[in-house]
Parts: C-alpha cells; sequence; structure tokens
C-alpha cells in the first residue's frame, strides 16, 4: 500500500488509487455521510448531458458517475489512469479507457463535454489538464469539475478543517483498503485553491463563462465553464 505525496507524482497517484480501488466508493460514502450521491447528482444535473451527446468522464475511477451520467441517453467514456480502479468498475457497461489527463488519447473536438470529479486536485499540472480537456472538447462544449473547495463559514470551515487532519485518518482506518491514501486526501484539500481561485485558473486556461456553485457550505464546488466558439 502507498501514499502519494503533494508533488502529486503520477506514478505515485496511480499507485495510491490501485491500493485503494476495491473499498473506494463505499469509504467516499462513509466520510461523506452519504453526501457523494447528492454531489454526483448535482454534478450530472450541471452537466446535462443530452441523448447522443459524447461525454468524456475524466479520473472516473470506478465508473459509478459515469454509469449515471450515461442513463441520459449519452455516449460516456469512464478515462482513468489507475488500472486497479478501471477493473473494479468493468461490470458497469460503459466503455472504459486507461487515460493520463495531461495527454488524452483522443482526437481534438471528439467530445460535447467533459467532466472531472474529485480528481482535478491530483494533477500535477492542474492548468495543462484543463487545457487538454479543452482541446478534446468540440466549441461550444462543456466543462463540469466537482471538486472539493473552502467552506465559506468561518466557524464551518475551521470545524471541517479539524475532521479532514484529525478524524478522517481514523475512519479511513477502519473502512479502507489504504488508509494512508486519505491522509494525501485531506492535505491535497487543504492546500487546494477556494472557489474564486480555481475559477480564475480554468478562466486563464481558455475557457470562458466560467461559474461555480457551492455544496455542503462550500465543501464542494461544482464550476461550469465553456469552450469559445
Amino acid at each position: 500500500m502507498s501514499r502519494a505525496g503533494l508533488d502529486k507524482d503520477p506514478r505515485e497517484v496511480a499507485a495510491m488509487f490501485d491500493g485503494v480501488a476495491r473499498r473506494y466508493d463505499l469509504t467516499n460514502t462513509v466520510l461523506s455521510f452519504g453526501q457523494d450521491r447528492r454531489w454526483r447528482e448535482v454534478t450530472r444535473r450541471a452537466l446535462a448531458p443530452k441523448r447522443d451527446e459524447r461525454v468524456l468522464d475524466l479520473a472516473a475511477g470506478s465508473g459509478v458517475s459515469t454509469e449515471e451520467f450515461a442513463r441520459s441517453g449519452a455516449w460516456c467514456v469512464a478515462a482513468d489512469f489507475s488500472l486497479g480502479m478501471l477493473s473494479v468498475g468493468r461490470h458497469r457497461g460503459v466503455p472504459m479507457v486507461a487515460a493520463d489527463a495531461l495527454r488524452l488519447p483522443f482526437a481534438d473536438e471528439s467530445f460535447d463535454a467533459v467532466t472531472i470529479s474529485f480528481g482535478l486536485r491530483n494533477l500535477v499540472d492542474t492548468a495543462a489538464g484543463l487545457r487538454e480537456m479543452q482541446r478534446v472538447v468540440r466549441p461550444g462544449g462543456r466543462l463540469v469539475v466537482c471538486e472539493f473547495s473552502t467552506p465559506t463559514w468561518q466557524p464551518f470551515r475551521t470545524i471541517y478543517l479539524n475532521y479532514l487532519m484529525r478524524a478522517l485518518p481514523p475512519i479511513a482506518r477502519a473502512v479502507s483498503s489504504n488508509p494512508d491514501a486519505y491522509v494525501y486526501l485531506a492535505e491535497s484539500i487543504r492546500e487546494w485553491p477556494d472557489q474564486r481561485e480555481l475559477a480564475e485558473l480554468i478562466a486563464e486556461s481558455g475557457w470562458t463563462d466560467v461559474a461555480w456553485r457551492n455544496l455542503t457550505s462550500g465543501v464542494v464546488a461544482i464550476h461550469r465553464a465553456v469552450k469559445p466558439s
């Protein structure tokens, strides 16, 4: 078992997710007190996939979100660089591709929309990942990012950060197949840009009409953007 460092070496990150793959979805549900299901639903509504659209679900893990998007009738591809995560989700009946988010194996303008949930934070180069996502989306295509963020109310922010650093690791030891990975989770969330900073980075990477919505008082934020026509 292993955990990645905050330098986010791609090999270490992939190995870490291979180590948590078997119980990853269950662990996330426990650690989020079941909020992960709501976060996926809100992400699906923000993405608004339509029948026959082509949707790339990046850092899709076991494909639990991809499967939900595909119920719209869109053709949805789950892409991840953890073979362990993809293997766990192979029963889901959606196309799965091993892929590095910084060098996607897709042609320019291949998709109508791209989405990434709780994966952007794990890229070694966030801006490069955002530019690569833009490359594979058609002009006018959509981006939806669901990611941990910064609680907007200071007292709750203090409680939340305390939970991350003190309570989360012991809970992970009880339910996860690789609890050390959740120390990285807590540290990476603490170091991640807040809502406005991420919106600015998305815009600087070439996306337009950037907006965000807070979920669970800002524990998670949904960012939306459009590729210029």
